[in-house]
């Protein structure tokens, strides 16, 4: 063994990665606005992940192509989104009386679908919700408000920012939240006033309260925020990803 083998290899520092920084920014940004953090299963019940959020027994999402489900393990999936965390938080404020209330949840989620540029099997989502009692007058205006803060500290107050509307089962009236990325639109997250249905499942009045929830990618902002072109590169042990 020659001398510089004896040595070893040199000693580098381990850095965090780029995903868990910025999950820490976006809860610091949250928290500023008076989110609290909730946290939830990976391994979720069909309840949590898709009854409480008005998705139907019928809906497509709940098939086999898109969400994985557990082998001997009856109602149970890999979650789809942490709206289930976010709903299991504002659960039990109503259980406790804590109204108004606001929770943030960034954790991993699973989909099984075909994976490009912008989409992956796994990813990191965002997920928040706001509920109070109806003459605190929590509005879509505030929603617009919060996410547009949140993007334009995440991004840079020159970030182009645009509502659009949209429909899912568990908001009305809902919204999608884009972003400008290489000159081009790209969808961020879903928004909207929280539908009765979702209010009366998490055990809460919808005739006394009302609120809005949002989901969407914590990759894809990493995307924009250093522009890397393929939200594949996270899930690929690179090591060259933390110059980021």
């Amino acid at each position: 063994m020659n001398e510089e083998n004896k040595k070893g290899l040199p000693a580098v520092a381990g850095k965090i990665h780029p995903l868990s920084l910025l999950a820490e920014e976006a809860y610091q940004a949250f928290s500023e606005m008076g989110f609290e953090i909730a946290t939830g299963p990976e391994l979720e019940s069909e309840w949590y992940n898709f009854d409480v959020l008005n998705v139907p027994k019928d809906h497509p999402a709940r098939d086999m192509q898109d969400t994985f489900v557990i082998k001997n393990e009856k109602e149970k999936v890999l979650r789809t989104h942490t709206t289930s965390a976010t709903a299991r938080a504002v659960e039990q404020a109503g259980k406790d009386g804590r109204m108004p209330c606001a929770f943030i949840s960034v954790g991993k989620v699973f989909r099984n679908e075909a994976t490009d540029a912008t989409h992956e099997m796994q990813f990191y989502q965002i997920d928040g919700i706001m509920v109070g009692n109806i003459e605190d007058g929590i509005s879509i205006a505030n929603l617009k408000g919060v996410l547009t803060q949140f993007y334009k500290k995440m991004l840079g107050e020159n970030t182009d920012i645009e509502f659009r509307p949209s429909f899912f089962p568990f908001t009305e009236p809902s919204l999608e939240v884009h972003a400008k990325f290489n000159g081009k639109w790209l969808e961020m997250m879903g928004a909207g006033m929280l539908h009765p249905n979702v209010l009366r499942n998490c055990g809460l009045d919808p005739t006394k309260v009302q609120g809005f929830a949002f989901g969407g990618g914590l990759d894809r902002i990493a995307m924009i925020k250093w522009n890397i072109s393929d939200v594949r590169f996270f899930y690929q042990g690179d090591l060259r990803l933390n110059q980021f």
